[in-house]
């Protein structure tokens, strides 16, 4: 796959920004507008709870994790007096599917189905115990659409990869302002994960200074030995817990879904107008 990257972390960067053009592209957008939902993020916190059924704030801000409370508690509840769950899943199937369909007009069909195929024959092996958002998204039924059978299989793998991590990051005894605090140490650009995020300048400063007191950052924000120890081990318990569906995988089938999702994960890649994980390039 890529040199020195756990199989499991090179597959979620190939699977990654197929999940992502949701959120990212003026079909999705368009979709969610369409039922009363203006402003991306209203969309997006509506299409990744909406799974769980018409939830107020307190279970969502615990499964996101790394969003600010108060950025959850502006949309929810009241994101469900404009459209019901049903609703919302339908514009996020709509938008993904034809947000893929423009971007991978490049690919030919028996391409994407191949890709399509072996993501969901992955997604299937999955165990969600644990996993609650990864399990309200499994007990989804199959688009009859094969660009929104693509994007739903790779949403579920996200979402399980996602989910784990989380779990990861509670072991690891970080809160949800200092995991992106952390991760704008190392690799990702504060001025853009942070307002994704909603923490305010206060909550940053604060969440800055605990991770100094625990040692991993030096007071002026960048990143100690210990703290890059700790978040190697927090990628790797990540991976661990995404791993297990890939371990069984004959070499050939892995070539196979490789091969086949390469240049869409390319493409898509591509398209994203934000890249607020820091994730590479995609290499052909």
């Amino acid at each position: 796959m890529s040199d020195r990257v756990p199989l499991a972390r090179a597959l979620w960067r190939l699977y990654e920004p197929v999940y992502a053009v949701t959120f990212l592209q003026p079909e999705s957008r368009a979709a969610f507008e369409a039922i009363g939902l203006d402003g991306s993020w209203r969309g997006y916190f509506a299409a990744r709870s909406a799974p769980l059924g018409a939830l107020d704030a307190p279970p969502v801000i615990a499964a996101f994790f790394s969003f600010a409370p108060g950025m959850l508690t502006e949309a929810l509840p009241s994101v469900w007096t404009h459209a019901s769950p049903a609703q919302v899943l339908a514009a996020r199937a709509e938008g993904s599917a034809a947000a893929l369909a423009r971007i991978l007009a490049p690919v030919a069909p028996e391409q994407v189905e191949a890709a399509a195929a072996a993501l969901e024959q992955a997604a299937a092996r999955l165990d969600c115990t644990g996993r609650v958002l990864a399990a309200a998204n499994a007990a989804l039924p199959r688009p009859a659409d094969l660009y929104g059978r693509l994007w739903q299989a790779a949403n579920l793998l996200r979402e399980h990869r996602g989910d784990g991590h989380v779990a990861a990051l509670v072991a690891a005894g970080l809160d949800g302002c200092e995991a992106p605090v952390l991760h704008c140490a190392l690799d990702a650009r504060r001025e853009v994960l942070q307002p994704m995020r909603g923490w305010t300048d206060q909550e940053w400063a604060a969440a800055t200074a605990r991770l100094t007191a625990r040692g991993w950052l030096t007071p002026d924000g960048t990143v100690t030995p210990e703290g890059r120890q700790g978040r190697q081990a927090l990628e790797a318990a990540t991976d661990l817990a995404a791993g297990r569906v890939w371990q069984s995988l004959p070499q050939a089938e892995l070539d196979h879904l490789t091969t086949a999702l390469t240049p869409i994960a390319a493409l898509c890649r591509d398209q994203m107008p934000l890249n607020p994980l820091a994730m590479p390039p995609v290499r052909q």
